[in-house]
C-alpha cells in the first residue's frame, strides 16, 4: 500500500495538520542603496557585500530536478550528507550537510536556513530533508566558506540559504509512481485573503525500498530500507502598517523508516513556528527586522547487533523518544549611505533535549533504561559593511559570540525495579568566540571580475555529540561532554564573469578546521567523539553554465578538496590521513534540451572520487559515477507528463563499510512516471 503510516503517527499528523494557524515565517525587506532596490519580500536579502564571496545560486527549475531537495543541491560539487546515502535512505542522524568536502559529519558543518530560520535539528544538528519539499522552495543560495557575520553559529563550511516560494493559485504540483512501490505527491500554492497573502505546501511519499547489502554478503537479517514521509506548511503575510510586514509560518513533518536490518527502524517528527516583523529602509531612516522562531522535534531510533553469518539480529538499543526544543530570536538594523551599505544585529539560539532509550538486551528483553541530554546556548552580535568604490566592492564583517553547554546528565536505571545504576552530571562549560570575514571584488570589465576573501567561523557541539552514546550494528560510539566548538579559518582567491549566454566562476581556497569533532577509534568496535586536531583542506572549485541556443543549456562544475588530518597531540595516529567520508574529487554536469516546443530532455552526471568509511583509512569506498535523466512532454499549458530515472547506470554506490567488511550501498536504479504542473 502506498503511504502506509503507523496509526499513532497518523493521528498525530492529522491533529497537527488541522491546527495550522497564523504563526511565523521570515520576512525581511530588501533595502535601498548602492547594491539593491526597494522591494518588499518574504525572505531576507543577501548580506551586504555577498558578491565578494564564493556563492552559487540555484533557481526553482534547478531544484525541481529531483524529488529530494538534498539530491538537487548536490549539483553543487563538494556538497554532501555525511555518507553517500541521500535522504531517501539515510537515517535521520546522518542527514547533516557539509560543503567543500571538509570532513562531513552526521551533525553537519553547514547551516541550513529557510527565509532566515535555521532548519538544523535542535538535538543533533542534522536536517530532516523530507520536511523541505522542492515544490516549496523558490531558490537556494549556497555560500561556501565560513559564514560569520549575519549567519552566526553553525555556518562553518558554509550556508545553504533557502527562499520559500510565493505566488497565487497553484504554483507547483507533482505526482509520480515508480519502481519498488515508490509513490509521491506534492503541491504548493497561494491565495489572497483580504490583506493577507497565504502560501501553503504539502508532500507525501513512500517507497518499499531495497536491501542495501549486496546479494553476496546479505543474510536473512538484511531487510529493505524503506521510507514513508509527509510534510505540510502554511505561511501568512500582511502589511500591518506603513510598509511594515508581519509574516508567520508553521511547518510540520513526520517520517517513518525501516533501517535495513531486522529489529531496526526510525521515526522522526517535528513542528516549526516562526514570526517576523520587518520594515524597509526609508529615505532618512534605516530598515529593521525582528524575528523569533521555535522548533520542536522527536526521534525514535532502534539498532541491533548482527550475527556473524547475518542470519539474525539481537536488539542493541531502543531510543524510544528524543524530545528536543530549539528556539531563537534575532534583530537587525540595515541602511545605505552614499558610500556604504551596512547592517548590525544580534541573535541568540537555545536548545534543550534528552534522549531516552532502553539497552542491555538479555533473555529476550531490555534490562536498562538511559536518559542523556542537556542544554546549549549560543548568541552573538555582529556588524558588517560594504562599499562600492569605482570598480571595487570592499566588505568587512566582525562578530562576537558566547556559547554555553549546561545541565548535562547521564542517568541509567534497571527496568525491572527502577533502581538507578549510574548517575552522572556534567559540569557546565562556556566560552567566547570572535569571528570575522572580509572580501574584495574588482570588476576588470563588465563581464569579468576578480575577488578575494578571508574568513573565520565556528560550530558549537550539538546535544547529541556532547551527551548521547549510541550503537549502530556492532559499533559503539561514546559521547564526550568536554567537546569544544569547532573553528574554521580560510582564505580564497577567485575569478568569474559572464554574458547573456555564459556564466562562470573559479576559486582556489585553503581552509583549516581547528578542533574537528569526529569519531575516533579507541578500541575494537569502539569510538569516541573527540576534538581531533586540525584538518587542512586546500582546494579548487569551479562552475559554468552555457546556453548554446534557445533549445540547449549546459552546466558543469567540479570541486577538488585535498583534506588531511593534522592530529597534533590528541590523535597523532591520524596525522596525514583523510577524514572519514571525505572524497577528493567531485564533478557534476548536465544538459537541458528542448528539441521541439512540447518536449524537454534533462540529463545529469555526478562523479565522486574514492573516500574512506573510517578515520584510519582502512575501509576504502570506491569512486562512483551516476546518471539521472528526465523526459517530459507538455500536455497542456503548465501540465506535463514525464518519465524519470535516477542512477540509470545502476551503479553500486558504496556508502559505508563495517569493520568486518560488510558494505552497504545507496539506491539502485529507480525509474518513475509522473505528472507535473508549473504555473
Amino acid at each position: 500500500m502506498l503511504f502506509p503510516f503507523h496509526p499513532r503517527r497518523r493521528r498525530c499528523c492529522a491533529i497537527a495538520f488541522a491546527a495550522i494557524t497564523l504563526s511565523g515565517a521570515a520576512a525581511w525587506p530588501v533595502f535601498a542603496g548602492g547594491l539593491e532596490t526597494v522591494v518588499v519580500t518574504a525572505s531576507p536579502p543577501d548580506p551586504v557585500g555577498s558578491d565578494a564571496f564564493s556563492v552559487m545560486r540555484l533557481n526553482g527549475a534547478d531544484l525541481q530536478s529531483s524529488q529530494q531537495l538534498d539530491v538537487a543541491l548536490e549539483q553543487v560539487p563538494g556538497l554532501s550528507l555525511y555518507r553517500r546515502n541521500s535522504s531517501l535512505s539515510a537515517n535521520p542522524t546522518v542527514q547533516g550537510v557539509s560543503l567543500r568536502a571538509i570532513a562531513p559529519s552526521g551533525a553537519g558543518r553547514a547551516l541550513v536556513t529557510l527565509d532566515g530560520v535555521p532548519q538544523n535539528d535542535p538535538f543533533g544538528g542534522w536536517v530532516i530533508w523530507s520536511a523541505l519539499p522542492p515544490e516549496d522552495v523558490a531558490s537556494a543560495e549556497i555560500v561556501r566558506g565560513a559564514g560569520a557575520g549575519p549567519y552566526g553559529a553553525g555556518a562553518l563550511t558554509g550556508v545553504i540559504a533557502l527562499t520559500e516560494d510565493a505566488g497565487s493559485g497553484l504554483t507547483r504540483a507533482d505526482a509520480s509512481w515508480g519502481e519498488r512501490e515508490s509513490g509521491r505527491a506534492a503541491a504548493a500554492g497561494g491565495a489572497q485573503w483580504g490583506p493577507v497573502s497565504l502560501f501553503a505546501s504539502g508532500a507525501i511519499s513512500s517507497t518499499a525500498g531495497w536491501i542495501a547489502v549486496s546479494p553476496a554478503q546479505r543474510g536473512a537479517a538484511d531487510t529493505p530500507v524503506t521510507l514513508n514521509a509527509r510534510s505540510a506548511s502554511l505561511r501568512a503575510e500582511s502589511e500591518v502598517w506603513s510598509g511594515t510586514i508581519l509574516s508567520g509560518r508553521i511547518g510540520l513533518y513526520d517520517e517513518a523508516r525501516h533501517s535495513g536490518l531486522q529489529n531496526t527502524a526510525s521515526e522522526a517528527s517535528g513542528l516549526s513556528l516562526s514570526a517576523t516583523l520587518a520594515h524597509p529602509a526609508q529615505t532618512n531612516a534605516p530598515g529593521w527586522r525582528l524575528q523569533a522562531w521555535l522548533r520542536k522535534s522527536d526521534l525514535q531510533n532502534s539498532s541491533a547487533a548482527v550475527s556473524a553469518d547475518r542470519s539474525a539480529t539481537t536488539p542493541a538499543n531502543d531510543q524510544y523518544t528524543t524530545p528536543a526544543t530549539g528556539w531563537g530570536i534575532s534583530a537587525a538594523l540595515r541602511d545605505s549611505l552614499p558610500w556604504l551599505d551596512w547592517e548590525v544585529g544580534a541573535d541568540a539560539r537555545f536548545a534543550d533535549g534528552e534522549s531516552r532509550e532502553h539497552f542491555g538486551y538479555s533473555a529476550g528483553q531490555f534490562t536498562q533504561n538511559r536518559r542523556a541530554g542537556g542544554r546549549t546556548f549560543v548568541g552573538g552580535v555582529y556588524a558588517e559593511g560594504a562599499s562600492h568604490i569605482d570598480r571595487w566592492l570592499l566588505t568587512l564583517g566582525v562578530r562576537a559570540d558566547e556559547w554555553t553547554s549546561s545541565s548535562g546528565h547521564l542517568i541509567q536505571s534497571r527496568l525491572s525495579d527502577g533502581t538507578v545504576t549510574l548517575m552522572q552530571t556534567m559540569p557546565s562549560r562556556s566560552g567566547a568566540v570572535p569571528t570575522a570575514r572580509a572580501g574584495a571584488r574588482y570588476a576588470i570589465s563588465p563581464n569579468i571580475y576578480l575577488r578575494g576573501a578571508a574568513y573565520a567561523g565556528f560550530r558549537a557541539p550539538s546535544l547529541n555529540e556532547l551527551y548521547r552514546p549510541f550503537r549502530v550494528g556492532n559499533l559503539t560510539t561514546q559521547a564526550n561532554a568536554a567537546l569544544s566548538p569547532e573553528e574554521l579559518y580560510g582564505v580564497e582567491l577567485g575569478a568569474g564573469g559572464g554574458n547573456d549566454a555564459l556564466s562562470w566562476s573559479a576559486t582556489v581556497f585553503f581552509n583549516q578546521l581547528h578542533g574537528a569533532i569526529t569519531n575516533v577509534t579507541i578500541g575494537p568496535n569502539l569510538q569516541q567523539r573527540q576534538n581531533a586536531g586540525n584538518i587542512n583542506a586546500p582546494g579548487i572549485e569551479a562552475d559554468a553554465r552555457y546556453r548554446l541556443s534557445k533549445q540547449v543549456a549546459l552546466r558543469a562544475a567540479f570541486s577538488l578538496s585535498d583534506a588531511h588530518v593534522d592530529g597534533k597531540a590528541q590523535v597523532p595516529q591520524l596525522t596525514g590521513l583523510r577524514p572519514a567520508q571525505t572524497p577528493r574529487w567531485t564533478v557534476t554536469g548536465g544538459a537541458s534540451i528542448q528539441p521541439w516546443d512540447r518536449l524537454t530532455i534533462d540529463a545529469g552526471l555526478r562523479f565522486e572520487g574514492a573516500r574512506f568509511a573510517d578515520d584510519r583509512n582502512l575501509l576504502r569506498l570506491g569512486s562512483a559515477l551516476t546518471a539521472d535523466a528526465r523526459i517530459s512532454y507538455r500536455l497542456y499549458e503548465g501540465v506535463s507528463a514525464y518519465i524519470a530515472g535516477d542512477n540509470l547506470f545502476n551503479t553500486d554506490v558504496a556508502s559505508t563499510e563495517s569493520q568486518d567488511g560488510i558494505i552497504s550501498y545507496d539506491a539502485p536504479r529507480m525509474v518513475r512516471f509522473g505528472l507535473s504542473y508549473t504555473h
